[in-house]
């Protein structure tokens, strides 16, 4: 009998300033918050012999959760310092690399993915005293293949996908294509990739039960010819069924804590594994093709970021994002031609957060309801390369 893997990936992503702020106006919705971030490890210890959980904290929440003040701030609900160290436990989580300020990376300018990606690895290499990480999770699993160069430059191992944009080049039966790892290639670079399964992971979202669980994966797993995958990715602080705060009617109590126990006594019960655990021990299967897309949300299936680029606001806002890009990288350059590039540089600095602020998800993800935080900080941005371009043109 072929053993069954099960690999648990979270999105764990809150905007910059968003805690803060609601804790100031809706306290309870920021203690939800908090407490569904801390009930995380709490809900595993005493299980580091079967519980394996991979982590994506982008790099607005880990700045949040970790500045002094807003430690302070929120010190009686729940020691943030302490939660970090909690997520250091190697037995149980995985962390996986991401962009700091979640943006959908197709939507924005490619010469901002990497400023991006190395700013979340300047974070995350300080808190989690690291150097690397294995796997990347796309913000909104929005990706294309145009990625891979960077992943691969950067030092990632694999990459979650999602299955609605997987097409395989290497014949396979789609037992195959779901459950088992692959390779996709693009400008002379390649990174593996693991498919999530959407249907499970909407179930998961959405809640389970342990039961139900083990038959769908059970009969979804029963013609593939190796030992398979299954990979489920879903938020991990969003929804009634993650923020729950009574035992036994959130994900933690009612769902994962039974499955772990019934790993530990039942060998063809699902094991949780981590995921560069499954490569070292069987590898990649064959080669596929991404076609560039995101997750499915409440309201679109990830094709085409409908989500995100659904109102005329939402795509000025984007194609704004796109010019004040360009343009700030026109000016850096410039200022180095010039030599002043060191004189100019905080000037360029602050430009350059502001833009990729903007760039935010979810600024983008509630139609019209957030565009307008997008805007301020490209208009902020604005004046800055005004200045910025004063200075060039003024020859000071």
């Amino acid at each position: 009998m072929k053993p069954i893997y099960h690999a648990l990936v979270l999105n764990l992503h809150q905007p910059a300033g968003n805690l803060q702020e609601l804790w100031e106006k809706n306290p309870w919705e920021a203690k939800e918050i908090l407490f569904a971030l801390d009930r995380i490890p709490r809900s595993l210890w005493g299980y580091e012999d079967v519980a394996r959980v991979h982590l994506a904290l982008s790099g607005t929440l880990l700045e949040t959760l970790s500045d002094p003040a807003f430690q302070t701030m929120v010190y009686g609900a729940v020691d943030t310092g302490s939660l970090l160290w909690y997520y250091q436990n190697t037995a149980l989580f995985e962390i996986l690399g991401t962009a700091y300020y979640h943006p959908v990376l197709p939507l924005i300018p490619q010469e901002d993915w990497e400023e991006q990606l190395t700013r979340w690895l300047g974070i995350s290499r300080h808190l989690f005293w690291r150097e690397s990480f294995q796997g990347f999770w796309p913000p909104e699993m929005g990706f294309c293949m145009e990625l891979i160069p960077l992943l691969k430059k950067l030092g990632y191992r694999y990459c979650l996908v999602d299955s609605e944009h997987v097409e395989p080049i290497t014949p396979m039966d789609w037992p195959q294509l779901l459950y088992r790892p692959h390779l996709a290639r693009y400008g002379g670079a390649e990174i593996i990739v693991i498919v999530r399964d959407r249907d499970l992971s909407n179930a998961q979202e959405s809640g389970l039960e342990p039961e139900w669980f083990y038959r769908e994966v059970e009969e979804r797993t029963r013609w593939c010819d190796a030992p398979p995958l299954v990979t489920t990715c879903t938020d991990g602080d969003n929804g009634g069924w993650f923020r729950n705060v009574t035992h036994g009617a959130n994900f933690w109590t009612a769902f994962y804590q039974p499955v772990l126990e019934r790993a530990r006594s039942d060998e063809r019960a699902p094991r949780p594994i981590f995921i560069h655990e499954y490569l070292d021990r069987y590898g990649v299967h064959g080669e596929v093709k991404v076609h560039t897309g995101a997750w499915n949300t409440g309201w679109h299936h990830g094709r085409g970021f409908i989500q995100w680029t659904g109102s005329q606001r939402q795509k000025d806002g984007l194609a704004a994002i796109h010019r004040l890009s360009q343009e700030w990288h026109a000016l850096k350059a410039r200022a180095e031609a010039q030599g002043k590039g060191a004189q100019l540089s905080s000037l360029l600095e602050q430009a350059q957060w502001r833009i990729l602020r903007a760039e935010t998800s979810c600024n983008f993800f509630w139609g019209e309801a957030w565009v307008e935080r997008a805007e301020q900080d490209l208009e902020a941005a604005r004046s800055g390369l005004e200045a910025v371009r004063s200075a060039l043109e003024g020859g000071c």
